[in-house]
């Protein structure tokens, strides 16, 4: 079974393990057409995250985070988020493939070339695809920010208007520098032709990054962290992701229980925001390890999980003026006959990126060193070769050792929120994957459309719990039912006989496919 927020992705995923290749194989065919046909969320000029596990007791977790450029950013006070000088961080995802596949040949018996996994992909881009409404939102959302983007309005915009939906969408530039990746390897992005184009190009328009920081960019291979609830092993990337942060929710909820609650109750939104908050309180510590000493019992150590929950007070929100980041990205799982399984993220950071389309690459490059600071206390201080603090996180719950549920989100800050409430309708009220994801959800902090610190529910959310919300003390903004601004997340759930179900958020355009 595959998923994941677009359907072309999910169909080119399904051929690979119909023609018998692995979860990894099929992953990283997902992510070569979601790379093409999702250029707002995601790209193989961002970064990705991968969760690996097999039923032989394997785990790993590959983390593809582009590094600071070796030239400190020239700018005071703040990054940019936006243009050539928000280019400071270099771009993994391809990077992760390389990996991947060498993980799945060694492991796996893997035998499928990369050429032929991104063969769909590179159609796609060579020969177009029906463009999406959810491509369409986010162009017309930015439109008035898009002639200030390097290269991006010859790449992204036909004869200077928006593409309507469904219209065919094509970028041969970015068919030519796929094909030079499946031809001569993923390093070709980093040392070869392509990376030579993208250091021209870089330079170009005044990027801090050089030819040396794109050859010394590589992804980990590293363990992940692992948390247990309620029988199960939840597993999370490490540091510098937020993927400690989820585990804390997850952690402090298990404390609070929620066996005597309702889901969609009053009860059961307020311990999961209280949770939220309690985690979020101690996420400014998250940075890159090879840089500032990890502190794991920090946030998941059980003293400190049991001091959170005890600070949940029941009858009363927590005030929350905390800052809120922003970014998007995608989520796709994939899992084979044999159960091994892989959940990603890609990620471009912020819709579209920087916006600096490369040179003649046709790649738009990501913004995420945007995410490190220039101040000298912060542990998120930039410094050369530095990986930012990264809010992906896909994960993996195992249960007796191996894969059960599949799971992650798009939506930066609102990615551990969303799982909270995806994980608990899963596991504490055994909800199928659909249901799931179709019920309403929360999210605290700001939004492109309210820029207060306030709790945003779902509409659909029963007018009686908002009610009690309110008197609890909850800022509380209605958004639509099946708001985008809640995520767009995935699950698959095998149980112990192999058999599996799963669903791509109804807020996507994706779904899930099984053989």
């Amino acid at each position: 079974m595959v998923t994941s927020p677009h359907t072309l992705a999910s169909v080119a995923g399904l051929k690979v393990l119909r023609e018998g290749g692995d979860a990894i194989e099929a992953a990283i065919a997902i992510g070569g057409v979601i790379a093409v046909t999702y250029p707002h969320f995601c790209g193989i000029g961002g970064d990705a995250i991968w969760i690996i596990a097999d039923r032989e007791g394997r785990r790993t977790t590959l983390t593809g985070i582009g590094q600071a450029a070796s030239a400190p950013p020239a700018c005071k006070g703040t990054i940019p988020t936006r243009g050539p000088l928000s280019t400071l961080a270099s771009a993994c995802v391809v990077d992760t493939w390389r990996l991947a596949q060498d993980f799945s040949r060694r492991h796996w018996g893997g035998r499928i070339s990369l050429a032929s996994l991104l063969d769909p992909a590179i159609g796609y881009a060579e020969n177009g695809f029906p463009y999406s409404a959810s491509q369409a939102f986010w162009t017309e959302f930015r439109r008035a920010d898009l002639p200030a983007w390097p290269g991006f309005v010859r790449t992204f915009l036909h004869e200077g208007r928006v593409p309507r939906i469904g219209e065919p969408f094509v970028q041969k530039a970015l068919a030519r520098s796929l094909r030079l990746i499946a031809d001569n390897g993923p390093r070709d992005f980093y040392e070869g032709e392509l990376a030579a184009a993208l250091a021209k190009g870089l330079a170009e328009v005044g990027s801090p990054l050089t030819a040396d920081d794109l050859r010394d960019t590589r992804a980990r291979e590293e363990a992940p962290v692992a948390l247990e609830y309620r029988g199960l092993t939840l597993l999370a990337p490490p540091p510098p992701t937020q993927g400690v942060t989820t585990l804390a929710i997850m952690g402090i909820l298990e404390r609070l229980g929620l066996s005597d609650v309702e889901e969609g109750s009053a009860d059961y939104f307020h311990r999961c925001v209280e949770a939220v908050k309690q985690a979020f309180l101690d996420r400014s510590a998250i940075a890159d390890p090879s840089f500032v000493a990890p502190a794991d019992d920090l946030w998941i150590g059980a003293d400190r999980l049991a001091t959170k929950a005890a600070a949940v007070d029941p009858g009363r929100a927590l005030d929350w003026p905390q800052p809120y980041r922003t970014g998007d990205t995608v989520f796709f799982g994939a899992t084979d006959a044999q159960g091994r399984s892989v959940s990603v993220l890609q990620s471009t950071y912020f819709d579209w990126g920087s916006g600096v389309v490369v040179g003649d690459t046709g790649v738009l490059w990501q913004n995420r060193g945007a995410a490190f600071s220039l101040d000298p206390a912060s542990p998120n201080v930039y410094e050369p070769g530095k990986r930012p603090f990264y809010t992906l996180n896909p994960g993996m719950a195992l249960k007796d050792g191996r894969p059960h549920i599949l799971y992650g989100t798009q939506g930066a800050d609102g990615q551990p929120q969303t799982l909270s409430v995806l994980l608990t309708r899963l596991i504490d009220y055994a909800l199928d994957p659909a249901e799931a994801l179709a019920r309403p959800r929360f999210l605290l902090g700001r939004t492109f459309s309210d820029d207060r610190d306030s709790l945003k529910l779902e509409s659909d959310v029963d007018p009686k719990t908002v009610a009690a919300l309110r008197e609890r003390g909850h800022a509380i903004s209605l958004i639509e039912a099946q708001s985008p601004l809640a995520g767009q997340a995935g699950a698959i759930v095998i149980d112990a006989e192999g058999q599996m179900s799963g669903a791509h958020d109804p807020r996507s355009d994706g779904l899930a496919l099984g053989l």
